[in-house]
Formats: C-alpha cells, sequence, structure tokens
C-alpha cells in the first residue's frame, strides 16, 4: 500500500467461468528442446472458451518448448495441435496468429519486442500489414502512432511517448506495452507466459483483472507462471507439468501449494486429488 498509495488485492474477484467450446487441443504432443532431446512428452491438454488453464511446474519442465509449439516458434515432432479443429502444426507464425491467437512471451526482449523500433512499431507489430495501419503496402504512422497512444494510456505505459525505442522504456513497461498489445487483438486464444513478471504490484493487480476478462467474455487462455499464488489466484483449471508431460490437473479451489508441490517435483495424488 506504501509503495502504490492504496489498498491492493492478490486476490482478484472472478465469476464462475462457464467453459464452452474446446478452441485449443493438444494430442500426444512431442517437442525437442535446442539439443534434440523431447522436452514435451506424450502431452495432451484441452482449452475451452470461456476457461483460464493455468500450467504451474518448475521452470525447465517443458512449458516453454510447449508454448513455443503452440505459437509456431518451435517444431512439432509428433502429435497434433489444432486451434478451432484446425492443425497448425506445419503452418507458420503469422498463420497461427491469424487464427485468432495472441501470445504474451515470457523473453520480452527475445519474443515480445524489437527493441531499436518505436514503442508505437512495437504495438503495430501484429497488425502494421493491415488496414488502417497501412495500405498497399505503406505505414500509415498517423493511424500506428494514435492507436499507441490510446494503449499507452489504457495501459500505464510510462514512457516519454509512443515514439522512444522501445529499448528506452523499464522492463515493467516492455511488458505492459505487449500486454495491451496482444489483448487489443480481442484473440479467441490468449497464452501468456509470466504475465506480471517485473511489475510492480499495482500493474499485477490490473494486468490480472484484464487477463480475466479476457475469459468472461468467452476467450480461451492459458497461463504460464511460476508464481504459485498467481497460478491459484487466476486458474479455473491448473494443469501442472513435470518432465513433459501433465501430472495432474487440479481445481484451484480445491487445493494448495502443498498438492502442487508434490505434482511439479513428479510425486503423485491419490484419483480424488489429481485427474491424471
Amino acid at each position: 500500500e506504501m509503495m502504490v498509495g492504496r489498498h491492493v488485492s492478490f486476490k482478484t474477484e472472478k465469476i464462475p467461468s462457464n467453459p464452452k467450446e474446446v478452441v485449443l487441443s493438444i494430442k500426444n504432443l512431442v517437442v525437442n528442446e535446442n539439443r534434440g532431446i523431447p522436452a514435451v512428452k506424450n502431452l495432451s491438454l484441452d482449452v475451452r472458451a470461456g476457461e483460464i488453464i493455468g500450467i504451474a511446474g518448475i521452470d525447465g519442465n517443458g512449458q516453454t518448448e510447449l508454448v513455443q509449439a503452440i505459437t509456431g516458434l518451435r517444431k512439432v515432432k509428433s502429435g497434433d495441435i489444432t486451434i478451432k479443429g484446425e492443425s497448425i502444426i506445419h503452418k507458420t507464425t503469422r498463420q497461427i496468429t491469424e487464427l485468432s491467437v495472441g501470445h504474451i512471451p515470457e523473453d520480452r526482449h527475445r519474443d515480445g519486442m524489437i527493441l531499436e523500433m518505436t514503442v508505437a512499431e512495437n504495438i503495430a507489430l501484429q497488425t502494421y500489414y493491415k488496414e488502417p495501419n497501412s495500405k498497399n503496402g505503406i505505414l500509415n504512422y498517423n493511424v500506428i502512432n494514435a492507436k499507441a497512444r490510446e494503449l499507452m494510456k489504457e495501459f500505464d505505459v510510462r514512457g516519454a511517448g509512443e515514439l522512444i525505442a522501445g529499448g528506452d522504456l523499464s522492463g515493467g513497461n516492455q511488458q505492459k506495452a505487449v500486454i495491451a498489445r496482444e489483448i487489443d487483438r480481442n484473440p479467441d486464444l490468449l497464452i501468456v507466459s509470466q504475465p506480471t513478471r517485473g511489475l510492480d504490484v499495482g500493474a499485477i493487480e490490473y494486468i490480472r483483472k484484464r487477463i480475466i476478462a479476457e475469459r468472461d467474455k468467452g476467450k480461451a487462455v492459458i497461463v504460464v507462471s511460476f508464481e504459485l499464488d498467481e497460478i491459484l489466484d487466476m486458474s479455473d483449471q491448473i494443469a501442472v507439468i513435470y518432465d513433459g508431460a501433465i501430472q495432474g490437473i487440479l481445481d484451484p479451489a480445491e487445493t494448495n501449494k502443498q498438492d502442487l508441490g508434490i505434482l511439479m517435483a513428479g510425486g503423485q495424488l491419490n484419483k480424488e486429488e489429481a485427474n491424471v
């Protein structure tokens, strides 16, 4: 409270989820890491419209490779991934994005922004080739810059303006700019990795509410986070990943950090506690 000048709640109020049709379906997925060793091992998972699936696990258990496979940043060795019934394992990243997929990556520098480009250009990265941002291959900077100013105000991205380099923003403001870009696209599937890393406590509260609001609008959401409090707070179901596979799926209302920790370490709960 002293840091931000007001009361901050780390428990986000939300209405019960109302899951509908399957948006993302992963079947028997195998994905190799950079050394050619399987990092995702025969993993299956469905994510429905109107729900948040939280993925909990110790760093290095396949979360990164899983997200990269879904978003087209890493090749799939075997298995299938479908989005709204369409297989995407041979599609490019842009083709996947145009299936109404938003991606907030865990590494905002490597995958989220081009640091030498302006904040406005970074916010337009996913839509620069579409009207009204461009026409006949010519960028309309009046539109691009105006949109950036609007989103910077809405998401409280603090800096000297939309024309400074993305790399000149603080880490937390870079994160908020990436989140603003992806949420503004109104995707049917939103994949969020480490959403509040580097943010102050006030911004954490706001970003969690915005992600939950996407769920309430009927979007399918995946949240990958190493923060168990965040996973427990935001998720409608928690899929625990261990050694590249789903170790169990838990209801956050009926579980705790201890149960999650057991599964994250490769242990097992009884059948009533873990829906494997």
